[in-house]
């Protein structure tokens, strides 16, 4: 498994970024009969987003994500968005939502080996990584296939009705309005996550498959039960994994595990990695 840290400039971002990109291409096998780099099979990919007042390490310090993808053959890309869930803003011109969803993705493609293919490229996050991984994973529905929702801050009720969540959070009302706009500008707009499922139903769009799970201690439980209803209501096949726990990292930690085995890989072949570990 190669861990990479990379920094580039983005012209969405307007500034060099840095992200991690977890790249299993070191393992190998005695009797691999891919000798030839062109034998080589594109990664399938997972660009996987951090949660508020996190960036680009989390998921290395905080889960076994470098073990598990190096077992599942899986690249991961991991980058930093601020504390802006990962939405285009367009008063300061940084594009949070299409770094991540376009220009991210192309940048790593022309990068790595990752296959270009729909069906193999997925996006998750957690808590506001996974309101972020939602609303774009359903913008570029053509790009993603699969979305993962760990504990996803799905706060729009509580952004438009001011309840006490918000205010709970730990920034004031006028952050929440700087990023997300105020109330009256918030439903039906492309920040609404319900609203463009809505539009992609009505319009015969096929929706990414999308994988939730939520601690049943979490304070983000009841968003995130209204969301089920939602989606139910709807008729959209989802994938539930309620469990005990709260908004803490073992709990994303197991669920993280879960989810890549949920996800359309294929078996590995055998192989040595790090430690000689096979």
């Amino acid at each position: 498994m190669a861990l990479v840290e990379v920094n580039f400039i983005s012209k969405a971002l307007k500034r060099t970024v840095t992200f991690n990109a977890i790249i299993p291409t070191d393992k190998f096998y005695p009797d691999d009969p891919r000798k030839d780099p062109k034998d080589a099979i594109p990664y399938k990919t997972l660009y996987l987003l951090h949660g508020a007042y996190g960036n680009y390490t989390d998921y290395l310090s905080g889960t076994r994500i470098q073990r598990w993808a190096e077992a599942q053959n899986l690249a991961v890309i991991m980058p930093s968005g601020e504390n802006y869930f990962y939405l285009d803003q367009e008063d300061t011109q940084e594009y949070y939502g299409k770094f991540v969803g376009e220009e991210l993705v192309e940048f790593t493609r022309l990068m790595f080996p990752l296959s270009h293919k729909r069906e193999d490229t997925f996006i998750a996050g957690l808590s506001m990584g996974g309101y972020g991984a939602l609303v774009n994973g359903l913008r570029y529905h053509e790009t993603f296939s699969h979305i993962g929702l760990f504990s996803p801050g799905l706060l729009m009720d509580d952004l438009i009705n001011r309840t006490e969540l918000i205010e709970g959070v730990g920034w004031p009302l006028s952050f929440w309005d700087r990023v997300f706009g105020t109330p009256d500008t918030l439903a039906g707009s492309d920040r609404d996550y319900c609203h463009t499922i809505e539009t992609m139903l009505e319009q015969k769009i096929e929706l990414p498959k999308l994988y939730l799970t939520i601690g049943r201690d979490d304070f983000l439980f009841d968003c995130n039960t209204k969301f089920r209803a939602f989606l139910d209501a709807h008729n959209v096949l989802y994938t539930y994994d309620e469990d005990e726990g709260a908004h803490e990292w073992d709990f994303w930690d197991r669920h993280l595990k879960s989810f890549l085995a949920w996800l359309p890989l294929e078996d590995p072949m055998e192989g040595f990695s790090s430690g000689n570990v096979r």
